[in-house]
């Protein structure tokens, strides 16, 4: 009768064990979801900082797409751990290929300043605007001034080209027809311009 009567000792640390496994999941998740939002954050600040002739994916990684399962749910904390493992990565190539174009620009700048104190040490040395993180389609580019008689004398200066291509117009087509640029009017509408062809 006694041994009926006496309590089993692991049902009381069972329960008592179970809350405290579940409050520390909570928190692993809770700090997950923190690092996860940081490091996306970071990803934004990079993005709006970097410049525009950056060629390199700036994509997240979707929070359901970790194992493939697509649609709300709750991510597990292995799929939250390689969530931000992936985002990590990902910031860290991005300022890795932000730091090399700053560096990239920065020695086309001192390479633009030396051509502008010397410019006759170098000769036909040409560099875009875009080389130098400017949305302009110029380039900077060591000519010889009076053709070929400033190269024979050694007079050499630095010219800033538009670089923009030229507006052209519509070209002829045959060989002897001239295009003229006429307007026509409907009456569905105002008047469109319309290329009228001729022949010699």
């Amino acid at each position: 009768m006694d041994l009926l009567e006496r309590p089993l000792p692991t049902t009381p640390d069972v329960r008592r064990a179970a809350p405290a496994v579940e409050l520390d999941e909570r928190a692993a998740r809770h700090s997950l979801r923190q690092q996860v939002s940081k490091l996306e954050g970071e990803l934004c600040a990079a993005f709006t900082t970097a410049s525009p002739f950056l060629q390199f994916d700036w994509s997240v990684p979707g929070r359901g797409g970790v194992r493939g399962v697509h649609g709300p749910r709750i991510l597990g904390i292995g799929e939250l751990e390689a969530l931000r493992d992936a985002l990590a990565e990902h910031l860290r190539s991005a300022r890795m290929a932000m730091t090399e174009r700053a560096e990239l620009e920065g020695a086309n700048r001192r390479l633009v300043e030396s051509m502008l104190l010397e410019p006759g040490r170098h000769k036909f040395v040409r560099v875009r605007s875009e080389d130098l993180g400017e949305r302009a389609c110029g380039a900077w580019e060591v000519r010889p001034r009076l053709g070929l008689v400033g190269m024979l004398m050694g007079w050499w200066q630095v010219k800033l080209s538009s670089g923009c291509p030229l507006a052209t117009g519509p070209r002829p087509e045959r060989r002897g027809s001239t295009v003229q640029l006429g307007l026509t009017a409907t009456s569905s509408g105002p008047a469109k311009p319309q290329a009228l062809v001729s022949g010699n």
